[in-house]
């Protein structure tokens, strides 16, 4: 196994399709600017309810990705 660096960025995204769409949605933006990304882990899942219906799911992750060079 090679000797690895990680740096960690914490990211919170929503989806109204559920908490893996929102994890889903929140990695996909995060790859257009962070490179090198290999892990993810579910910090929190909150949800937003309107009139006793969830109407969106957010979940705030930590994105682990190893350094240039």
């Amino acid at each position: 196994m090679s000797e690895h660096v990680y740096k960690h960025i914490e990211l919170t995204g929503s989806s109204p399709d559920g908490i893996e769409a929102a994890v889903r949605n929140t990695i996909e933006r995060a790859s257009k600017s962070a490179h090198n990304m290999r892990w993810f882990e579910v910090r929190d899942t909150r949800g937003h309810i309107v009139d006793g219906r969830i109407v969106y799911w957010q979940v705030t992750v930590v994105v682990g990705f190893t350094l240039d060079g």
